[in-house]
């Protein structure tokens, strides 16, 4: 997409966002449409033979994942989550569901007397396969999130053989998103009818 300068793209982004925002919001039945996209990723060949995997605990209406967490903490792959610190992204390792408790905003984070215990931080470069949110996407992979860039900086370190694939409702699918050098295409957007194959970070 050719946008002449930042202040356009800011806008275009900003009305994206605005749009999906609220095509997301007003999603129909959104549990059981969460099941479908979350039961399709689940049965991608990439994430069965991961060993370790990041999910993100889905806030307001992004597609739901916490039903999903534990059936995916039970098959015995290492399981991690992100939390937010000082605006950067730490990642846990999440064992139970009992490790998770509702902080700031209503988000459903690790326990805060758990998050310091060295055995459960995980290094970025140690995930095999990587659960995406965000706001918008197009099917090359665009996407663009709240517009902080918390999961653009925790994706630039991560490994280049780990599959970076996004979970959307279809109402979020947009004909193009604009995307500018840092941003990071996803290798898969899964939504509830298809599996779109993206550039990934090859592009």
């Amino acid at each position: 997409m050719t946008v002449q300068n930042g202040d356009e793209l800011t806008e275009l982004k900003n009305q994206i966002r605005k749009t999906a925002h609220a095509n997301r919001k007003s999603q129909a039945d959104k549990d059981s449409v969460s099941e479908q996209i979350t039961t399709t990723v689940m049965d991608l060949p990439e994430y069965k033979a991961a060993k370790t995997i990041m999910w993100y605990v889905d806030v307001r209406d992004e597609v739901r994942t916490r039903h999903a967490l534990p059936s995916a903490i039970a098959t015995g792959q290492k399981i991690v989550v992100p939390f937010c610190v000082d605006g950067e992204l730490e990642l846990f390792h999440l064992e139970s569901m009992d490790e998770l408790e509702t902080g700031m905003y209503k988000i459903l984070e690790p326990r805060a007397d758990l998050r310091e215990v060295a055995s459960k931080r995980v290094p970025v470069d140690q995930l095999d396969f990587v659960l995406v949110p965000g706001v918008g996407f197009d099917d090359q992979g665009g996407r663009t999130g709240h517009g902080k860039g918390y999961y653009d900086k925790l994706l630039e370190n991560a490994r280049q053989d780990a599959p970076l694939i996004a979970l959307a409702f279809d109402c979020q699918m947009f004909p193009e998103i604009p995307m500018q050098s840092h941003d990071i295409y996803m290798d898969k957007v899964v939504t509830e009818t298809a599996v779109h194959p993206g550039r990934g970070r090859a592009s």
